[in-house]
């Protein structure tokens, strides 16, 4: 078979399969060109959802007539010279433009500041229009039309317009997260405009623009730093969650990312604390030492590989994790918006007209203690707290009932309403809490402390189960042993090929120990860490909580309640349950105030 050499054009169509897959993949590259050069204002237009066409306006520093013959040539760039290993700017492959026009009817209109007029240049389906004078203001006007129309069979899999004009949306809300100082302005065919005013360094302001003002409420501030990587940014109370990953943004080094390995240490750090099928909000930047991530993985520059992924997911979960117990009590304003959603007249249903009968006020009855409940697994009884494994009666809080409400953030129990619901008085409001959803994340924090406090016990096998895997996957279990053991897991190597379990974990009685090992070789052979042992164990533990705390449908005393109280202050996390839902919602006396008309 002869070899030939492929044509310039269908050398670039090539790589326009890979750095343009969609119209929102093109808008993403003349974005970053538009950023690298400096604007700080950049305009998108966009009609048939990108297909028809793709505009990019910005003020930047603009080329010359001879950077503008170069631009569409493959592997010509002004931000990369010869190191690979420092890459400082968005851009750095210089594919974007020769694969856009090999594939599409492309222009560009350009100016720098010190020259008298501009210059265009245009490529339609890979053939060149020399460079000629055009009048233009300083900076650069990228043109796309028809996108993909020299490859009719790649326009095919293109989604809908509205689909293609959604993708780009999110383009332009992950670039305005990243560069606050930048205004970003976007306008479709349907004659809508999505506008991003410059905020300069208020980071938390223009996250509050993308994502809403209700994020600003229910972020918390993240900056940490170890061994030479540092995270900043901002992530959401766990009841502050959605319903998709849309929301949860990463940058490495202002880059916007894709990145698995960020989205798995976002999981875990909030494991336990959000429903399943929820997701947190967060936005994430990670600073790092260009020489210690690759951005150049892929020529959509979407992933990355950090020289030390351990690491970096080690921050992320530990630096999430310390702020949701710094203020992971917090429950999120959403809920008092809801409910003032609920009370307002015009929401209401048409009701009978109340009529008086005997009074629906029943005085407080003293707790029932029901018989314990049957232990739930083998070596429970030795982590179970009293609370855990029989209906608890609180230790009064000594609060006496002249003393001020204000001096306590939950307040002073006032009332329980259907055997369920604690109402309490605060200085500038009322807190209403779910008595079992609260006692249940008390519980859970309890089990926890003694699970990290103390080597979890083991039981032995009758018979050790022999696993066989890879000899790479054996030297990593063997070398965490330690480690596996104060969980209760005791492994050792068994000759070549296979390790032997010889004690699991009693807290899971039968387990399938074989799919435990190989559960764990996986994880430790992509990041490096063994948590998802201690995760099964915390698992466990959230759902003995669950069955082990106070019920609904029991009457407490009032001391009772306002131990509880006492006790959700001084828990971290206590603002949601084992499962993501919130413990209790405050409402301020203003909103009160507004339900009634006063203000």
């Amino acid at each position: 078979m002869t070899i030939r050499q492929l044509s310039e054009t269908l050398i670039n169509q090539i790589a326009a399969g890979e750095v343009i897959e969609r119209p929102a993949s093109a808008a993403k590259e003349l974005i970053e060109n538009a950023l690298d050069a400096g604007a700080t204002r950049i305009e998108i237009a966009t009609a048939g959802g990108g297909k028809t066409l793709l505009r990019i306006t910005d003020n930047g520093s603009g080329m010359a007539p001879a950077d503008l013959e170069l631009a569409i040539r493959r592997h010509c760039t002004s931000k990369l010279d010869a190191d690979l290993t420092d890459i400082r700017t968005l851009g750095f492959r210089g594919e974007a433009l020769p694969s856009i026009g090999s594939v599409a009817k492309l222009s560009l209109l350009s100016r720098t500041a010190d020259a008298g007029e501009g210059a265009e240049i245009s490529v339609t389906g890979g053939k060149v229009v020399p460079v000629r004078p055009a009048a233009a203001n300083r900076g650069t006007v990228v043109e796309v039309r028809d996108l993909f129309f020299a490859t009719p069979a790649r326009l095919k899999f293109l989604k809908s317009e509205k689909a293609e004009a959604s993708a780009i949306s999110d383009v332009v809300r992950r670039m305005a997260i990243a560069f606050p100082h930048v205004r970003f302005v976007l306008s479709g065919s349907d004659r809508t405009t999505l506008e991003f005013p410059a905020t300069g360094t208020d980071r938390l302001a223009r996250i509050a623009q993308v994502l809403g003002r209700d994020f600003r409420d229910n972020a918390i501030e993240i900056d940490a730093a170890r061994e030479g990587v540092r995270l900043t940014g901002f992530a959401g109370v766990p009841t502050f969650n959605r319903g998709n990953s849309l929301n949860q943004f990463a940058f490495v080094n202002g880059r916007p990312v894709q990145d698995k390995l960020v989205w798995s240490a976002l999981r875990a750090a909030y494991a336990e604390t959000i429903p399943h099928g929820r997701y947190p909000v967060a936005v994430l930047a990670i600073d790092i030492d260009p020489a210690l991530v690759d951005v150049n993985v892929h020529p959509a520059k979407s992933d990355v590989r950090f020289r030390d992924p351990g690491l970096v997911r080690g921050l992320i979960i530990g630096a999430i994790r310390e702020a949701l117990a710094r203020e992971g009590n917090r429950a999120a304003t959403t809920g008092a918006s809801g409910m003032m959603r609920a009370f307002r007249p015009e929401t209401s249903q048409p009701s009978a007209p109340w009529t008086p009968t005997a009074s629906p006020y029943r005085p407080f009855e003293a707790a029932t203690s029901p018989a314990p409940l049957r232990e739930r697994q083998a070596g429970f009884a030795e982590f179970a707290t009293p609370s855990a494994r029989s209906e608890p009666v609180f230790a009064p809080s000594g609060l006496r009932e002249e003393e001020p409400p204000q001096r306590h953030p939950l307040g002073a129990a006032r009332a329980q309403l259907h055997e369920n619901y604690i109402v309490a008085q605060t200085e500038d409001g009322l807190v209403i809490v779910d008595q079992h959803a609260a006692h249940e994340r008390l519980v859970f924090e309890a089990m926890r402390n003694a699970l990290h406090a103390r080597a979890v016990p083991a039981q032995v096998l009758l018979i050790p189960e022999i696993v066989d895997l890879p000899e790479d996957d054996c030297d990593r279990l063997v070398a965490h042993a330690d480690e596996f053991a104060k969980l209760g897991l005791g492994i050792e190597r068994f000759g070549p090929g296979a390790v032997a379990v010889r004690e699991t974990p009693a807290m899971l009685g039968e387990m399938d120990a074989a799919g435990l090992i190989h559960q764990l070789a996986d994880e430790l052979a992509e990041w490096d860490t063994a948590s998802g042992l201690k995760a099964k164990l915390e698992y466990l533990a959230a759902t003995m909580a669950c069955h082990g705390s106070v019920r609904s449908g029991r009457r407490m005393r009032p001391e009772e309640m306002n131990a509880l109280l006492r006790q959700m202050e001084a828990t971290p996390g206590s603002g949601q349950c084992n499962h993501g839902r919130p413990t209790y919602i405050e409402l301020k006396l203003s909103d009160i105030e507004r339900l009634f008309g006063r203000s």
